[in-house]
């Protein structure tokens, strides 16, 4: 698994780009891996996704998919799709330092 310094800090990675220990994961992280992903600032509409992802996973064991982030009305799909472009779940899981969502390709 590679490991990569992020704001002084050493992180592993999976080999796909997802951080194996969501433990390590800080919204100053979560900056460095949205530039990575091609967005420049992060929201509070992000965040919305984002801390809802993450306490999927705390609760549930597995990230959510888009269909129960819409359900939930954490953000309509079309804004989704606005915010992490080229597939939200896969983007928003892999900046909220979470595994790759069960069901992406």
């Amino acid at each position: 698994m590679p490991t990569r310094e992020i704001n002084g800090q050493s992180i592993e990675f999976d080999n796909e780009g997802f951080m194996t220990d969501r433990t390590a994961w800080n919204r100053d992280i979560a900056a460095v891996l949205a530039k990575e992903e091609g967005i420049e600032t992060l929201t509070d509409r992000h965040f919305d996704v984002i801390d809802f992802m993450r306490k999927e996973v705390e609760e549930k064991g597995t990230a959510p998919s888009i269909r129960r982030l819409n359900k939930l009305n954490v953000v309509p799909t079309k804004e989704l799709y606005q915010l992490f472009p080229g597939g939200p779940a896969k983007k928003a899981a892999k900046i909220a330092g979470l595994k790759k969502p069960e069901g992406c390709i």
